[in-house]
């Protein structure tokens, strides 16, 4: 982190402060097991290759589907407590996974592990939206920062402690969890919405919630920029697999492409955002970015040379060129998105809005990559390797184009209007 960086965090109120602190040792604690546990599955447990999948995929299904249910209940019960019982039920799920070896027990860890991330990840962002009041575009800048902070310094810890023993990085993980836990417990303070968002039922709160048909329109809107930003774990490795012309070669430019996104964002995120509100709406900032998105993948349809150096440069530079440009691009779009929620959703149910978000670009993911997977054998077979790159450029254009009009059409309040500034500055 940058004295900048910092000095700007120390503006913010206290409870932003912890909540920044808060998502980095999360992220610190989740990737310093979570890289390594299909290895642990796969090698020291010997598991066949389709358990291995469905325990990984059990975390991630337990979480994007348990999002809304967490949501609602921090609306219901107030922040602090979905946090602080989100960080215990991890704790408890990493020591499980470090523990256990037979399937079923596995399995209940890692939905122990999903469930924990959708009910404290709703509560995080309405409680940060909260209390930085009209400062949300800078606070979620920031907490875009501390959050890279943490992808990036966390598999370096696991891999340091997993050649010891992975049951070490579980404990250790779990630790981080239990640590914050108990922080959390005692040093954040107590917050909650509106002061009508824990009376109505949760029937009521979920109906009110899918009826808000612009919410749901942005929503659907943006998840093509989740399957976009997303390639960065999936075609981009790939293809320095199929490319780079050795295994080599292809883990240190995937270890490089983390490198470059990760160091991009934590020094570049808060001049990015500063920039871009000076210049533009958030409605012009998340347009440009989505265009950025899709323009990102450009540079792959340029072929690599057949061999020599030139081979090893042409596969790695513009995978690396891709994955910088998809970071420059989620900066600009990150911090209004997030705001954007919140002035949909009126600054009612907040974290059931973003749970609900978090759901329905979890299933766009899901979806996406199908297709992208699709898409790259299809390229193979055909002997048409630039297709997938098109279609990924044709998504981003397609969600700068449904945004903008979004934004064009006024069913995103105008900044400065009276529905916006009320939304922006509402406090219980």
């Amino acid at each position: 982190m940058t004295h900048g960086i910092l000095a700007q965090a120390r503006s913010h109120d206290r409870s932003v402060q912890l909540l920044l602190l808060n998502q980095f040792t999360i992220n610190l604690g989740f990737y310093m097991l979570m890289p390594y546990l299909a290895q642990h599955l796969s090698g020291e447990l010997a598991l066949a290759g389709w358990l291995v999948g469905l325990i990984l995929g059990m975390r991630n299904f337990s979480q994007q589907g348990m999002f809304l249910l967490g949501g609602a209940l921090a609306d219901r019960f107030g922040y602090k407590p979905l946090i602080v019982a989100g960080c215990a039920l991890r704790t408890a799920g990493f020591v499980a996974l470090g523990m256990v070896d037979s399937v079923p027990g596995l399995l209940a860890a890692s939905a122990a592990v999903g469930f924990a991330g959708a009910l404290f990840n709703p509560a995080v962002r309405a409680y940060l939206a909260r209390d930085a009041g009209e400062r949300r575009v800078e606070a979620f800048a920031l907490f875009n920062v501390f959050y890279q902070a943490g992808i990036l310094a966390g598999p370096l810890l696991g891999l340091a402690l997993t050649r010891v023993d992975f049951k070490l990085t579980c404990l250790v993980s779990a630790a981080v969890f239990a640590a914050l836990t108990v922080v959390q417990l005692r040093a954040l303070p107590q917050a909650r919405g509106t002061s009508d968002d824990g009376r109505e039922s949760m029937a009521r709160q979920w109906r009110q919630v899918l009826t808000n048909r612009p919410f749901l329109l942005f929503a659907a809107s943006m998840t093509g920029s989740y399957v976009l930003s997303f390639q960065v774990y999936l075609a981009l490795p790939m293809t320095l697999r199929d490319t780079a012309g050795n295994e080599t070669t292809a883990t240190i430019g995937t270890s490089a492409l983390f490198a470059v996104s990760g160091l991009a964002t934590i020094l570049g995120q808060t001049r990015v955002t500063a920039w871009c509100k000076r210049r533009w709406t958030s409605g012009r900032a998340i347009a440009v970015g989505l265009v950025l998105m899709g323009a990102a993948f450009v540079p792959l349809l340029v072929p690599a040379p057949a061999a020599g150096v030139g081979r090893t440069v042409g596969a790695v530079a513009p995978v690396l060129v891709c994955g910088l440009l998809l970071a420059v691009a989620t900066m600009i779009v990150y911090p209004f998105e997030m705001d954007t929620i919140v002035t949909l959703a009126h600054n009612r149910l907040v974290a059931t809005h973003y749970g609900l978000y978090n759901t329905i670009c979890g299933i766009g993911i899901t979806a996406g990559n199908l297709l992208t997977g699709a898409a790259l054998d299809a390229a193979a077979r055909a002997g048409i390797p630039v297709l997938p790159w098109l279609c990924l450029t044709a998504l981003g254009l397609a969600c700068a184009a449904a945004v903008h009009r979004l934004f064009g059409g006024g069913r995103v309040p105008a900044p400065g209007s009276e529905k916006a500034v009320a939304a922006a500055t509402a406090r219980p």
